[in-house]
């Protein structure tokens, strides 16, 4: 099969690394009681700053897609078929995996452990989904629309489809309650998919951010990425290429905003208004970064985020393997008799001796973990080693 030579833009390689930090920052706070308010998510409707973060690293999956596919003639046939499955399949099971980390109940270590109870126990209660998860079935359902779409103008449809169904599904079966969470269609599949036991209960009842039917709009984060790609892959001028993203950009947030009136933003229903919303914020940080980096040349300052965008769901993986491994796995007796794990005893010692237990000492923790990534990242980033998925 014929490939194509496409060039490389270092400004992805960047809002990536910036974007998979950002998610490591989030989701590793010092204490849940005591987050850094910038570093919270909405509470249902509405999108701060950490929201953007999810969406962004979608978006930049889409925009590699464009590159990516470029390769093979932007064809879908046997081979790229195959390969979007097994690629997707692969970032699925390691999601699983890290849900089920490290593979038996972390109440091993108690004295009331029973082998046979607690084991069956365990698998009954294993989230199946995720932020893996949910990567790679939109992966899989936005890479197949990509290549059977083609053409620029049949991508925008693609995505105005896929939203629009969407809104029309959580509209059609949520009844009255349809954007609340209790009422609405999203988390009843998944539970009656997969069980109770096995979906995410962080909101106080069974339902998952990360499950099935968001996966559809989330496919169309994807395609707005792969758009994007396709806008600046024909685009010859790289300025001219800017200026193309940064119309799109205000043009999206305009969208997202009008079409909220009527469909709220809200990151765990992934509404379309989402989308829109989320995804113009990151075309708008896309176009500011090949300004600087592919047009001024202006790479060096973000060299650490160019260092995880080259290993970005590696870096993600590790993350969650060390933080169960450090927070869970590795425990020691203190002298009072209580359990203590090295990252409790870091927060203690270190964050909360410093600021006392309140959001900055929080915010000093995930600082200091992000930090154990990045120099991660900046040594395989100088050895020349990138770890694929």
């Amino acid at each position: 099969m014929e490939q194509t030579k496409t060039q490389r833009y270092v400004a992805l390689d960047v809002l990536r690394g910036m974007t998979v930090t950002g998610m490591i920052l989030v989701n590793n706070p010092g204490s849940w009681g005591h987050i850094f308010p910038p570093l919270k998510h909405a509470p249902w409707i509405g999108c701060t700053p950490t929201d953007l973060v999810f969406p962004f690293f979608l978006f930049c999956v889409g925009v590699a897609m464009a590159f990516s596919f470029a390769k093979y003639g932007d064809s879908l046939n046997a081979d790229t078929s195959r390969k979007i499955v097994k690629r997707g399949i692969l970032i699925f099971l390691v999601g699983l995996g890290l849900n089920m980390f490290p593979f038996y109940p972390t109440s091993l270590h108690d004295e009331t452990w029973t082998f046979g109870q607690n084991y069956v126990y365990w698998l009954q209660n294993i989230r199946i989904f995720g932020v893996l998860q949910r990567i790679a079935m939109c992966y899989i359902i936005g890479g197949f629309l990509a290549l059977w779409l083609k053409t620029p103008k049949r991508i925008l449809l693609g995505i105005a489809g896929v939203t629009i169904l969407h809104w029309i599904i959580l509209r059609v079966f949520g009844g009255e309650g349809w954007s609340t969470l209790e009422g609405n269609i999203s988390g009843k599949i998944d539970v009656a998919l997969l069980g109770e036991n096995h979906v995410y209960h962080g909101y106080g009842i069974p339902f998952d951010p990360e499950g099935i039917l968001g996966a559809l709009s989330g496919a169309g984060t994807v395609l707005l990425g792969y758009y994007i790609g396709q806008t600046i892959r024909h685009t010859e001028n790289k300025i001219d290429a800017v200026a193309k993203l940064y119309t799109i950009a205000v043009i999206c947030l305009a969208l997202g905003c009008i079409w909220s009136i009527w469909l709220p933003i809200s990151k765990p229903l992934w509404t379309g208004s989402y989308v829109l919303y989320a995804g113009g914020w990151a075309i708008l940080c896309l176009a500011f970064f090949i300004y600087w980096i592919d047009v001024k040349g202006k790479e060096k300052p973000f060299t650490i985020f160019k260092a995880m965008g080259m290993n970005p769901l590696f870096a993600f993986v590790m993350a969650g393997v060390s933080v169960k491994l450090l927070g869970r796995v590795i425990k020691w007796k203190a002298a009072d008799g209580s359990t203590v794990n090295c990252l409790g005893w870091f927060y203690q010692h270190c964050c909360v001796s410093i600021f006392g237990n309140n959001e900055y000492a929080s915010l000093m923790y995930a600082i200091c973990y992000v930090a154990l990534f990045v120099a991660m990242a900046m040594w395989l980033y100088r050895k020349k080693i990138v770890i694929k998925l």
